[in-house]
């Protein structure tokens, strides 16, 4: 008996369907504010404003070396925002959750909001190339369009869908409101740690939260893809699940019904079973009660009745198994013997056969 925690949760029911978030006013509302505070904040950076004042005042504050000893503990809290280990984690968990109701969406849609992430903010960062603090080169300056990859924060955006997402497919309000909460206070320590360690200017972070607010409100117009996604692999999988049952079954043997043979083999079995008959007739006539020519002929040519019934069998001589009683035969036991005419002694040249008279000898001749 398995006692395991799957065998339990086999004989779990099925939860109940977990409704798809739609693209209600509300959220409409969200993602258009967001979008606009997105190139607000873009438009700030590419003119030099204030924003990029304030990017350099904190970079020279330093707070690294304003507070060193929390500097350990935060270079392992910023590994909450890098897409490897985040998406393994939340990739076991989501897992989980499809196996355990029976669908994939979850993992789908993980998959396409990281799909989509690494699309938009990978275009944003290459396209704007703006260099870090710890590589920048005049007092000032945004640093644009010079090679850098770091605009927007990548980490903070990451961190911001990665664990937004499980508040997304949260199955109750309850868990959603609490998972919401914790993903927003895991994605604002990862900004601001980034911000802490150099690595990232205040603008950065701050277009990383746009940029990733703006996936997970986005969501809901991708459902309908992950649906079709979704009914494409569990029909491929059935496919591949009925083509495998269909190639290990065995063919099927019909029972009772003459299986054709090649004429060219036929007519062999024929001509090999040809004299094999007419050898076996012979001896069924001379058990049977035949005319003494043919039991004598038999009895006499036994040497040549041999070497027939070896040559038509193949090298190899046939039994015969006599006839039985209710086939119309008589038995045994009332059969007429049969005595074959002459004797049974083989002829010797000194012997004198039976009723014949003795021959004379002859007189040796004279002088001999």
């Amino acid at each position: 008996m398995r006692t395991d925690i799957f065998a339990r949760l086999d004989r779990e029911p099925e939860p109940p369907k977990i409704e798809t978030p739609r693209m209600s006013p509300h959220r409409i509302a969200l993602f258009g504010g967001t979008l606009a505070f997105y190139l607000a904040i873009v438009i700030a950076v590419l003119m030099s404003s204030w924003l990029v004042t304030l990017d350099w005042k904190v970079m020279l504050f330093r707070p690294y070396q304003q507070w060193p000893s929390i500097h350990a503990f935060l270079d392992y809290y910023v590994v909450l925002g890098q897409r490897g280990p985040t998406a393994v984690m939340v990739a076991c968990w989501l897992g989980w959750r499809s196996w355990r109701q029976h669908t994939l969406r979850p993992l789908l849609t993980l998959g396409a909001s990281l799909l989509l992430l690494n699309v938009t903010v990978g275009a944003v960062k290459i396209g704007l190339g703006r260099l870090g603090p710890h590589y920048a080169t005049q007092i000032g300056s945004a640093e644009l369009f010079a090679g850098g990859d770091i605009f927007p924060s990548g980490h903070t955006a990451n961190a911001v869908v990665t664990w937004g997402i499980l508040a997304y497919l949260a199955a109750t309000p309850r868990a959603r409101r609490y998972l919401s909460a914790m993903s927003a206070i895991v994605s604002l320590g990862v900004g601001l740690t980034t911000v802490y360690l150099g690595t990232h200017w205040l603008s950065d972070v701050v277009l990383g939260w746009a940029a990733g607010l703006l996936i997970l409100l986005g969501l809901p117009w991708v459902e309908p893809l992950i649906t079709r996604a979704e009914n494409w692999i569990f029909a491929a999988r059935e496919w591949l699940s009925a083509r495998g049952r269909t190639g290990a079954q065995p063919a099927p043997v019909t029972t009772g019904v003459p299986q054709p043979v090649a004429a060219g083999r036929q007519a062999a079995v024929e001509t090999a079973r040809g004299p094999a008959r007419e050898v076996s007739g012979v001896a069924s006539g001379a058990t049977s009660g035949a005319p003494s020519t043919a039991t004598s002929g038999a009895a006499s040519g036994a040497g040549g009745h041999q070497t027939a019934v070896v040559t038509a069998t193949g090298g190899r001589p046939r039994a015969y198994t006599a006839p039985a009683a209710h086939q119309g035969h008589p038995a045994r036991s009332e059969r007429t013997p049969v005595t074959p005419a002459g004797s049974r002694r083989p002829p010797h040249a000194d012997r004198t056969p039976r009723g014949g008279t003795t021959p004379t000898p002859a007189r040796p001749a004279a002088g001999s």
